[in-house]
């Protein structure tokens, strides 16, 4: 009976020890790598949704083999694919991005995770790729 609770005792500790774990996260202002100057401060945009979403998931094999990544840009495609709507041919970009990598590490395998929240604006009045910008008038040749 004593060796059947030492076995017992023995067991659980092994298990606690297989299935325990830590954690990392790490947050990242990034500035996109294309910018424009445009003044938020005015009345010249809408918010189409405040503080969206995406994440990217991967999985690695004793934290080194990796079998699937989680990237930057699988996030951001899950973040456009939250909305619910398409912002094809909209002035909308990410404003206030954030990005953020976490990691749980377990005994045999660890899964990474990025994270980008953002709030997606669009700009009201904005010129279309459709409409040319207007060249000054071509003043008269002189006699």
């Amino acid at each position: 009976m004593k060796t059947m609770k030492l076995l017992m005792a023995a067991g659980l500790f092994c298990a606690a020890v297989l299935f325990a774990g830590c954690a990392s996260n790490t947050t990242e202002l990034n500035t996109p790598s294309t910018q424009t100057a445009v003044n938020l401060s005015q009345n010249n945009f809408r918010i189409i949704k405040a503080g969206a979403v995406g994440t990217s998931h991967g999985f690695r094999l004793l934290g080194i083999i990796p079998f699937a990544g989680a990237n930057e840009t699988d996030a951001r495609a899950d973040l456009y694919q939250q909305l619910g709507q398409s912002l094809e041919g909209k002035s909308a970009t990410l404003a206030n991005t954030t990005y953020s990598r976490s990691t749980i590490y377990l005994i045999l395998f660890s899964v990474p995770k990025v994270t980008v929240e953002a709030d997606v604006v669009e700009y009201l009045n904005a010129p279309s790729a459709a409409q040319p910008v207007a060249s000054p008038a071509t003043p008269p040749p002189a006699h």
